[in-house]
């Protein structure tokens, strides 16, 4: 059984940034889709990003060109760069992932199904934006 945690959260003012991290442990998997969501208090839990086995990146229009997903070389860690944090930024930080035994996994069939798409999750690192 595949395990992730993420770490890095913490409290940062607003305009700050912050990385976090999350370590997929080791696997077989060729094909898959890692995310991070992330939810508010009082909140549904909205997608942020995605990058597949081959590399292919989707962000969320909600924090494009402020959060940045990536992968290191070796795939066992999930990265996303946090850049001009907002108050409404704040929430706890899930990283996730979709293992595939055959077949590509698709930033499309993810973004279509959402946060049911992805069965592996980590524990959440909360993240607090304040002045």
């Amino acid at each position: 059984q595949v395990h992730m945690e993420e770490s890095g959260g913490g409290s940062v003012r607003p305009g700050g940034s912050l990385r976090l991290s999350c370590i997929v442990s080791r696997h077989t998997y060729t094909h898959y889709c890692l995310a991070w969501f992330r939810q508010a208090p009082g909140k549904e839990r909205e997608g942020l990003a995605i990058i597949e086995d081959d590399g292919d990146t989707n962000v969320a229009d909600s924090v494009k060109g402020r959060f940045t997903v990536s992968q290191d070389a070796g795939k066992t860690t999930l990265y996303l760069q946090m850049d001009s944090l907002k108050v409404e930024d704040t929430g706890v930080y899930y990283c996730a992932a979709h293992f595939r035994e055959e077949g590509p996994c698709y930033i499309e069939d993810a973004l279509e199904r959402g946060a049911g798409f992805f069965y592996t999750w980590g524990q959440g690192t909360q993240v607090t934006v304040s002045s």
